[in-house]
């Protein structure tokens, strides 16, 4: 089998994609690649505690890899960590690195683009399919996962820390994405057939945060009025 990594998120999309691949078994899926922010140990923009990261990465019995990075890294330093990281995985023979992006086509290309400097092929096992139906195709799987980040403009509170079920399909407002793609909701998956046991965990306090866009050395943030500023997260709290 081919030798590849995923760069993982911990949320439902990832998770569907590294179920399909692994069905496959054209690739071996060696190690679980995800940026964790340094200012507050958890995964960037998920706001999943590391801990909880490591318990998914063990329950799915593969290694995993965290890039940390401060939480207001420019571009330009995201770059450069990144293209650091990537070219010590090709020097461990990894050639293929697997996303679950769904349809953001900018998104594709700079994955790409990045990733080819450094000879790595990017795939995306989940592109262009109808969300509805990968959404009902995971938990007719009997995967489980939880909203842990919503964007606070097009979903209330009453949609952070909440499990993904029908319900929760039929409650979504009326233009948000069902599977969160345009960054609406993230997700962290708990449980599933592939996982050797549960994730257990408790829910802790709900937070809003809000952010400003700003200019820094690197020239790399420009303001921006349309620029998401506030989101609602929810702490899942290892459980003892």
């Amino acid at each position: 089998m081919k030798k590849a990594y995923f760069n993982w998120s911990s949320g439902k999309d990832a998770m569907l994609a590294l179920d399909k691949v692994l069905a496959s078994k054209e690739y071996k899926i060696s190690k679980l690649v995800t940026t964790v922010n340094t200012d507050f140990n958890r995964v960037s923009m998920h706001g999943l505690s590391v801990n909880l990261l490591e318990q998914q990465a063990q329950a799915l019995g593969i290694p995993l890899e965290k890039i940390e990075l401060a939480g207001n890294v420019s571009m330009k330093s995201y770059n450069n960590a990144m293209k650091k990281v990537m070219k010590n995985l090709t020097s461990q023979g990894f050639k293929y690195a697997f996303f679950g992006d769904i349809f953001l086509e900018d998104l594709r290309a700079y994955r790409e683009e990045k990733l080819a400097e450094v000879g790595v092929e990017a795939i995306f096992p989940l592109w262009k399919k109808d969300t509805k139906k990968l959404l009902h195709e995971f938990l007719k799987k009997g995967y489980k996962a939880i909203t842990v980040c919503v964007n606070a403009k097009l979903l209330d509170v009453s949609f952070c820390g909440r499990v993904i079920d029908k319900s929760f399909i039929e409650d979504l407002p009326e233009g948000v994405d069902v599977c969160g793609e345009n960054g609406e909701f993230h997700t962290f998956v708990y449980d599933g057939p592939i996982f050797k046991n549960p994730i257990e965990f408790t829910i802790g306090e709900k937070v809003l945060k809000n952010y400003t866009s700003s200019k820094n050395d690197d020239d790399c943030f420009v303001e921006d009025p349309s620029w998401d500023t506030s989101f609602w997260y929810c702490d899942l709290i290892v459980k003892q």
